[in-house]
């Protein structure tokens, strides 16, 4: 009797050991990971053939731009964030092409979502009317349309400047022509992302913004997806980009990212990064340095 109380002592002590050690490799593994909050955050997500981006503030605000083509932004959202982590600050849509909004849905579905920031253009495709149904539902979250001069903060002195659109995109047909372009700053350093604006559009901010230096970026996000149809040498030579991150699938249809807006790229002195060769490319900025995590 004695033998079998002792058995089952050791045996609920070793028990409460596991758990203990299981907690004790928990908190560990979160102390590890937790991002530190005095670094700004921007990681090009790999979605495939779409525009994922995933930024975080120095204080922790969450923003995602754009949702990229499918569910694989969930996948790829585990990676950057903790498991119990269901909370976005900000959603934003520049544009509502399937291959930058279907993911949204999902994102909708999973997370709670604090303001949806979109260009206001009107599209009635089956993929844009469940992202919206989907937005319309989340309790307490406001929806704001994108004009120039908006500032997002994103907490420790970060911001976003919305550059574009600067006008009512309500009527607006071709839905890249109305992309949200932000220029993400934190302290000297910035990051410039145009969803899919094409180069005549591009050439209109250069005129708005391209005095002193104002669209300097060290990290350009390529419109389109390295499509041939941005990036033109006059923006690259305003934004100067220091790396051009490409975010497109292997072996896409499109031809993506084009041979000459490579070469463009590369005339401005530019370091390429894709998401082809690379999966999500991370960066992080103190406010004085940007360096690749």
């Amino acid at each position: 009797m004695t033998m079998a109380n002792d058995t089952s002592g050791k045996t609920w002590a070793y028990g409460l050991s596991v758990a203990l050690l299981l907690v004790v490799n928990l908190v560990i593994g979160a102390v590890l990971f937790l991002p530190r909050h005095d670094a700004l955050r921007v990681s090009f997500l790999n979605i495939g053939q779409g525009d994922s981006t995933f930024i975080e503030g120095p204080t922790g605000i969450k923003i995602l731009v754009d949702g990229g083509p499918n569910r694989s932004v969930l996948r790829e959202l585990s990676k950057q964030l903790l498991p119990w982590d269901k909370h976005f600050n900000l959603l934003v849509s520049t544009h509502p092409d399937k291959d930058h909004i279907s993911g949204l849905a999902d994102v909708f579905e999973r997370f709670k979502v604090d303001t949806f920031l979109e260009p206001g253009i009107p599209d009635t495709t089956k993929v844009s009317q469940h992202v919206f149904e989907d937005a319309a539902k989340e309790p307490g979250m406001r929806h704001v349309i994108a004009k120039r001069g908006m500032r997002l903060h994103l907490g420790g002195g970060a911001y976003a400047d919305v550059l574009f659109p600067d006008r009512d995109e309500s009527t607006q047909t071709a839905t890249n022509d109305g992309s949200v372009v932000l220029h993400v700053v934190y302290g000297a350093t910035s990051f410039m992302l145009t969803g899919d604006l094409p180069s005549p559009y591009e050439d209109y901010l250069v005129g708005l913004d391209g005095n002193d230096g104002e669209l300097q970026s060290d990290v350009l996000k390529a419109g389109h997806h390295g499509s041939r149809f941005s990036s033109d040498s006059l923006w690259l030579a305003a934004v100067h980009p220091r790396i051009v991150v490409i975010s497109a699938g292997k072996g896409n249809s499109y031809g993506h990212p084009n041979p000459d807006t490579l070469d463009r790229i590369k005339a401005e002195g530019a370091r390429i990064r894709s998401t082809i060769d690379s999966g999500t490319i991370s960066f992080s900025s103190d406010g004085v340095t940007v360096s690749e995590r």
